[in-house]
C-alpha cells in the first residue's frame, strides 16, 4: 500500500490524518523534492522525508494541523542551525508543506420539506455528504433526494437509535413541527456532531432549549447550537434560506475564526428572551419548516 492509498483508507473510515510534503530545495538535504510523509492521527507515519530532527519536527507540526485542519509551510535552514547536524544532511534548506488529510463532512438534515430539499442541493454543491431522515415516504424518496448519500423514511426516534454522528458531523434540524424538533435537538446535542443547526424564531429556540434543560440537560450542551440557523444575509425564500445555512456549515467546516453576522444565540444564554434577537432566515411566524 502507498500512501495515497492510505489516505483513501483513512477518509473512508473517518480518520484525519497530515501529509507532509518537501516541495522545495536548495542545497544537499537528506532527501529530495516531493517526498512525503503520511502521520496518522494515532501518531503513526508511513513513508519518510529524510528522518532526524527535521522529521521530528514535522512530525509535530503535523499534529496541530490535523487539529486546526489548515495547512501550514515549515522552513529548514540546515546550514545555520546545529542541531540539524546528525550526520544525515551535508547542509542546505528545504521548505515542507504539510496538509490536513480529513474525512469528507457528512450532514444530517432531519426533515425533508422546501427548505431541506434546497438545503440538500446547496450543500452537495460545497462538498457535504447528505443523509436525510423524514418520518414521511412521501418526502424522504431517492426520487427527492437522488444524490444524497442516504435517505431514510422512519420514525426519527428509530433513525436517531442507528445513527452515530461522528466529530466531522454536521447536523440541520428543519422538520415540520416543534415536537419533532425537540426530540431530534435533545439527541442531537448528546452526540459528537462539530455542529448543530436548528430551523426557527426566537420565540421557539428559547422555548425548546429551556424545556431541555428543564429535563436535565447540561447547558454547555448547546454551545454549539446554531438557532435560528445560518448567516444573516437577510434569507426569505427556501433556496435563500438555504444558502444561508450552507454558508454558515462551511464556515464551521473551515473554522473560520472572525466575527460573522449569524444569530447563535446560545452563545449568550443568559439574554433574556425580550432581548433576543431576530432570527436570521426566518420571520416569526415561520416557526417550522413547511411542508412542500
Amino acid at each position: 500500500m502507498d500512501i495515497y492509498e492510505e489516505i483513501v483508507r483513512l477518509r473512508s473510515e473517518g480518520q484525519r490524518g497530515a501529509v507532509a510534503t518537501i516541495v522545495n530545495v536548495r542545497g544537499s538535504v537528506p532527501s529530495f523534492e516531493t517526498a512525503k510523509m503520511l502521520i496518522r492521527n494515532d501518531g503513526s507515519i508511513m513513508g519518510t522525508i529524510g528522518g532526524g530532527c527535521v522529521e521530528a519536527e514535522v512530525w509535530q507540526a503535523a499534529r496541530e494541523v490535523m487539529e486546526s485542519e489548515r495547512p501550514r509551510t515549515l522552513t529548514f535552514n540546515l546550514n545555520q542551525n546545529p542541531k540539524y547536524d546528525t550526520g544525515l544532511v551535508c547542509g542546505g534548506t528545504l521548505d515542507i508543506f504539510i496538509e490536513p488529510v480529513l474525512p469528507p463532512a457528512s450532514l444530517y438534515i432531519f426533515g425533508a420539506g422546501h427548505v431541506a430539499l434546497s438545503l440538500y442541493r446547496t450543500a452537495i454543491d460545497a462538498g457535504f455528504g447528505v443523509i436525510v431522515v423524514d418520518d414521511r415516504d412521501s418526502y424522504a424518496s431517492r426520487e427527492r433526494f437522488p444524490g444524497a448519500k442516504e435517505v431514510s423514511a422512519e420514525d426519527y426516534d428509530k433513525a436517531m437509535a442507528r445513527l452515530s454522528p461522528a466529530e466531522t458531523s454536521y447536523i440541520i434540524i428543519v422538520t415540520r413541527g416543534h415536537r419533532d424538533d425537540m426530540r431530534v435537538l435533545r439527541w442531537a446535542v448528546q452526540t459528537q456532531a462539530r455542529y448543530i443547526g436548528m430551523i426557527g424564531s426566537k420565540r421557539k429556540t428559547i422555548t425548546i432549549f429551556r424545556e431541555l434543560v428543564k429535563e436535565g440537560l447540561a447547558e454547555q450542551l448547546f454551545d454549539r447550537v446554531h438557532a435560528p440557523v445560518g448567516l444573516d444575509i437577510g434569507a426569505i425564500t427556501p433556496e435563500e434560506i438555504a444558502v444561508a445555512i450552507t454558508a454558515e456549515l462551511i464556515a464551521a467546516r473551515r473554522r473560520v475564526e472572525r466575527p460573522l453576522p449569524h444569530m447563535s444565540w446560545f452563545h449568550s444564554r443568559n439574554h433574556d428572551s425580550s432581548k433576543a434577537t431576530k432570527p436570521l432566515t426566518t420571520k416569526d411566524t415561520k416557526v417550522h419548516e413547511e411542508t412542500p
